[in-house]
């Protein structure tokens, strides 16, 4: 049971929160709280030693404290940045967390790049331009939706991650 918990959980929410940043622009809060919620209970289900703890911790600030900073700039959505924290916990402070930052980094290029080409199209046809989330997409004026690029490097790293080993 713990498991298929600990090989579910996390992908479906990560996945959750990168379709829902594709369709509305938006992660829902209660996508963040399930994942440091979901975190929780696995680390005492494994029984995480106090060390682990912290360097799991120590993961979520050190990538929260620059999100935060970016957010306050304008940068970045408050809800990338939840997420991205709340992603960073799990993998801790180790190779996983610095996977995963630069993957994210390289899915937000492609995403950003992708999305700019695609608003260079000067309309959308037919059934395309009817679909709410595309032309919101679209329009040169919309952010980019990085909790997609978070979301696919989130998912990219934890395919090799420690999560698994104990799943396995």
């Amino acid at each position: 049971m713990l498991e298929a918990a600990i090989l579910v959980v996390f992908p479906i929410l990560v996945a959750y929160s990168g379709s829902s940043d594709l369709f509305t622009m938006t992660i829902p809060n209660r996508v963040s709280v399930l994942l440091v919620a979901a975190f929780v209970i696995m680390a005492f289900a494994v029984g995480m030693s106090a060390d682990e703890w912290k360097a799991h911790v120590l993961g979520g600030v050190v990538v929260f404290v620059p999100c935060l900073v970016m957010f306050g700039l304008g940068w970045m959505g408050g809800g990338d940045a939840k997420i991205a924290s709340a992603i960073a916990l799990w993998f801790g402070f180790g190779p996983d967390l610095l996977a995963f930052v630069l993957f994210t980094a390289v899915y937000g290029l492609i995403l950003t790049y992708g999305l700019l080409a695609f608003r260079l199209v000067p309309y959308l046809p037919g059934v395309l331009a009817r679909q709410d989330w595309l032309t919101r997409l679209h329009h040169p004026k919309t952010g980019i939706p990085y909790g997609i690029a978070i979301a696919a490097a989130a998912l990219h790293v934890y395919s090799t991650a420690g999560w698994l080993k104990l799943a396995m």
